[in-house]
């Protein structure tokens, strides 16, 4: 498809960011949306869609399962305004902890610091959005100079803050969101960062030097002779402690990728490496563009989850898998559940509780007798060895 006409005047830089700026979507449990994933989604991955509202509602979020719940989130899902729907679940605690690419915490950030995003086409000439400083995420248009004071904000942030040691991502991710609330007061309305650090929820990044959060925190060990390390055992043994305190566990999973897998290797790293059986999780929805055939971690269903241990086996009805494109499905599925009748729960503070619960799981695997099941008939796992060499 041609960017434009030939002959078509170029456009200018104003001409691109002349969209409509967009906003965090904050869900309010419309009725309507509730009766049409009721009454009118009935075959298919509508059908899915609305088997993860009900399984989410009515189970997950009932007050006597207590269930620990995860959200995962991959693809570019802040750009797009849906960190509002993520703000409002963590505002009621619906969602206990979440595990994010590092992108979408930056991108975030955008909005606690009053920049605008804005809607646009993704059929645009590249070189002139480069040659004009626009950038582009799919349709989301916004200018180059966000990018660069973002950067700026999270240089000075690391400055004052002062860490000079190892530490998780939901450390630094908790001292970020209360700068944002200490110099942008009231973000937490419109901050994903801000508002897990005012609602007491840890947030993680499974690949922290992946994005340019990462980025920054690298330029300030270079430049500013900082000894700041963002520590990825300090993030695994925290997960994993959040799994094994839950009277039931639960995920949330918004695409797939490296949140996806951070979130459930918690089950396999406790029984597998610490010795403690908990068992798998108890519910698992996911909501993915990806498909099982491909063979990645992004499309793998919830079944063959349960051999690495991941998910209980005999749980497989309380799993789902909607093939949808999260920015429909997610909307959706936080007004249903916005809705539903246990809509709000007390709040598990996890960020606050992290060293207690970590020191909890080191005293439960230093007692653990790491006996592992063994098959009745043994396999030689190296039959072909002289094969391979």
């Amino acid at each position: 498809m041609p960017y434009r006409s030939p002959g078509a005047p170029q456009k200018t830089r104003a001409d691109y960011l002349s969209g409509r700026p967009i906003r965090y979507y904050r869900p309010k449990g419309s009725a309507e949306i509730r009766h049409l994933i009721e009454d009118g989604f009935q075959a298919f991955n509508a059908a899915r869609l609305g088997e993860a509202c009900r399984i989410y509602t009515d189970k997950m979020l009932l007050p006597e399962h207590d269930t620990t719940i995860g959200l995962t989130v991959a693809g570019a899902l802040t750009p797009a305004g849906l960190g509002g729907c993520i703000v409002e679940l963590m505002e009621r605690g619906l969602i206990d902890f979440v595990i994010s690419t590092g992108a979408n915490l930056y991108h975030d950030l955008h909005y606690a610091l009053n920049f605008t995003l804005h809607r646009g086409s993704p059929f645009v000439n590249d070189v002139e959005l480069y040659e004009e400083g626009v950038i582009r995420i799919y349709d989301v248009l916004f200018p180059a100079t966000v990018l660069l004071e973002t950067d700026q904000y999270i240089r000075d942030f690391l400055v004052r803050w002062g860490a000079n040691g190892p530490v998780s991502t939901a450390e630094m991710h908790y001292a970020l969101g209360r700068d944002l609330l200490e110099r942008q007061p009231g973000c937490e309305g419109y901050s994903v960062v801000a508002a897990a650090a005012a609602y007491g929820v840890p947030i993680y990044t499974s690949s922290p030097g992946d994005s340019s959060i990462g980025m920054n925190v690298a330029f300030h060990e270079l430049m500013n002779d900082s000894r700041l390390m963002v520590d990825p055992n300090k993030d695994v043994n925290e997960v994993c402690s959040f799994i094994l305190a839950g009277k039931k566990n639960g995920c949330v999973i918004l695409g797939g990728g490296s949140p996806k897998n951070f979130y459930l290797q918690g089950q396999p790293t406790l029984w597998e490496v610490y010795g403690i059986p908990k068992g798998g999780n108890d519910y698992f929805i996911q909501i993915t563009t990806d498909s099982v055939v491909w063979g990645g971690l992004s499309g793998a269903t919830p079944a063959e989850a349960v051999s690495w241990g991941k998910v209980n086996p005999g749980v497989l009805p309380d799993t789902v898998v909607a093939y949808c494109d999260s920015t429909i499905a997610f909307p959706l599925f936080c007004e249903y559940a916005v809705g539903a009748e246990h809509n709000r729960r007390p709040r598990k503070d996890l960020v606050h509780k992290r060293d207690e619960l970590v020191a909890a799981l080191k005293r439960e695997a230093r007692e653990a007798k790491r006996d592992h099941p063994q098959p009745a008939d043994p396999v030689e796992t190296m039959p072909d060895l002289e094969r391979h060499r």
